[in-house]
């Protein structure tokens, strides 16, 4: 007998917008989780503490005050109300192992949709690495003395290495990150 699965659908650009670089790693917010996930945001960071193991330092963090800050600075996250306790970020493999512990119907359609977003993501960066690879030995077989080529190639390289503006980093910068 085959089981019904949930038929909500999120467009991807929500949950890509929901994903932030910090502290140099793609993570996703408790609240942001939550609200996907048609949960309260507590009820959430209640199941995580109940299975705390799952979840180490490179799965899951807290945000410092600072970073929480910096974040609503710059995406206009709401304060209103505040926060009782700093928000917690979850990588991909904290996404993942929430899978484990949230088992609603809407919560593993939620998590399977976020999966698919991370692999996209991992899979456009290794298409335009490859591009690069493939232009870089080309460039080369190319004879040295034709300036329209190198320029053709120029231009190429250009529209490759800026698709999409990364978004700044989220922290206290030591200066050693770069």
């Amino acid at each position: 007998m085959k089981t019904k699965t949930h038929s909500l659908t999120i467009p991807d650009e929500i949950i890509l917008n929901k994903i932030y670089l910090i502290r140099s790693k793609k993570v996703m917010l408790d609240m942001d989780l939550a609200n996907l996930y048609g949960v309260t945001t507590s009820n959430l960071n209640k199941a995580v503490k109940r299975n705390i193991k799952r979840f180490p330092d490179d799965f899951m963090f807290s945000l410092t005050q600072t970073e929480f800050k910096n974040l609503m600075f710059q995406f206009g996250i709401s304060s209103w109300g505040g926060t009782r306790k700093m928000p917690n970020a979850f990588t991909e493999q904290g996404v993942a192992m929430l899978s484990g512990i949230l088992t609603s119907d809407r919560a593993i359609t939620v998590n399977i949709q976020i999966m698919r977003i991370y692999i996209k993501m991992k899979e456009m960066l290794l298409t335009h690495k490859d591009i690069l690879l493939k232009l870089d030995l080309l460039e080369k077989q190319v004879s040295k003395n034709s300036k329209e080529i190198r320029d053709i190639f120029d231009a190429l390289k250009q529209l490759i290495i800026q698709p999409v503006s990364p978004r700044k980093q989220i922290g206290f910068n030591t200066g050693s990150e770069k």
